[in-house]
């Protein structure tokens, strides 16, 4: 009885493990089942590079800073800056193709430069050449071609000195009066 009853048992497990295998293995190349988000490829982006020179002179400026502001389809992608080399490049490789971009470029002793570009290709080079400050521009001055009084970096307001207070007038020295016994 007790050897039918292993044989019995024996059967019964090793039905039970040949039907259940194959779902066990398998379970996870089930299809019918979706399990966690769906996975969304990133866009395909461009590689841009952009080269900042002095205009004056065609040497490269270092250390300028270029921010990158784009737009996809009426939709902000948010901004990011990158300072140039050496060589005065910048280059970034996250910018959506399809995109439009405000390249705007900030150096110490230039005027800032900005513009709009649409991506559509895979890669996309910008020359941006600086120019020093200009006057600005005004309704009542013709301040064309006119290059700013201002020196770059810094600076204090121009403040006309107050006017020096005029010192009081002294008054007369006192004499003590005369305590001497008179003769």
């Amino acid at each position: 009885m007790l050897r039918t009853r292993s044989i019995g048992f024996s059967l019964f497990f090793t039905l039970a493990l040949c039907l259940a295998l194959p779902h066990a293995l398998l379970g996870q190349d089930s299809t019918d089942v979706k399990r966690g988000r769906k996975y969304k490829a990133p866009p395909v982006t461009s590689h841009i590079e952009v080269m900042v020179v002095k205009k004056f002179n065609g040497k490269p400026i270092p250390n300028a800073a270029v921010i990158f502001d784009s737009t996809l389809d009426g939709k902000d992608e948010g901004n990011l800056e990158v300072k140039t080399d050496p060589d005065g490049k910048a280059t970034i490789d996250v910018i959506p193709t399809g995109s439009t971009v405000r390249v705007q470029v900030i150096a110490a002793g230039f005027a800032t430069f900005a513009d709009e570009y649409v991506v559509a290709e895979s890669s996309r080079q910008i020359a941006v050449s600086m120019i020093r400050p200009q006057e600005q521009v005004s309704s009542y001055v013709d301040n064309s071609g006119k290059s700013s009084e201002r020196k770059p970096g810094v600076q204090e307001p121009i403040r006309q000195a107050p006017p020096a207070a005029k010192p009081a007038p002294t008054p007369p020295p006192v004499i003590p009066p005369d305590t001497t016994p008179k003769q």
